[in-house]
């Protein structure tokens, strides 16, 4: 029985690093995060730590209409709904319950990027890029199944999740005004 959802965010904000990202990979969207509610106000993954300052990463908790995303006003998104059963759900907030208690440890991997670049994995403890993480989790709580290591793992890869559903696609900071017109 499916009767919880969990939301992958992917996104472009057109940082330098983002840009970097897009220019290797052709891929629209460099950015992957997990939220639990369409609110999008407490979405998890691995980026910057602090808004203003590029050159500090690591697991953060973001919001669609703060940080970052407030910053680049031009970032742009796609949003999917995906669901799962109870134990997923479960499974999947005690994976990432597990990283948030110790959230100070772990940094943002620009070498695992490299790897990935390389398709060689460039794995060092408590580092992670945004889609090894996501990926990480998915398949910790059997949510996703892929060939594909997470440290190999880029945000289109995790596109390919086949019982997702679309919920929007735009700039960001459009979501709230799209999607509660969309409402009522």
């Amino acid at each position: 029985m499916k009767n919880k959802h969990i939301y992958l965010v992917f996104s472009n904000t057109g940082t330098l690093l983002s840009k970097c990202i897009n220019y290797y990979t052709k891929d629209e969207y460099v950015h992957v995060s997990l939220s639990f509610d369409d609110s999008f106000k407490k979405m998890y993954s691995f980026g910057r730590v602090f808004p203003q300052i590029p050159f500090i990463g690591g697991l953060v908790e973001e919001n669609l209409q703060d940080g970052v995303y407030k910053r680049f006003q031009n970032s742009r998104c796609v949003i999917y709904k995906i669901s799962v059963d109870n134990n997923q759900y479960k499974l999947l907030k005690e994976e990432l319950k597990s990283f948030l208690k110790e959230q100070k440890k772990y940094k943002y991997s620009l070498l695992g990027l490299i790897g990935v670049a390389i398709n060689r994995p460039m794995k060092r403890d408590n580092h992670y890029f945004c889609s090894e993480f996501i990926s990480h989790l998915l398949i910790k709580s059997n949510i996703y199944d892929s060939d594909k290591i997470p440290g190999l793992t880029k945000p289109s890869d995790l596109l390919n999740i086949s019982h997702k559903e679309f919920i929007y696609e735009g700039l960001t900071y459009e979501y709230n005004n799209v999607y509660s017109n969309l409402i009522y």
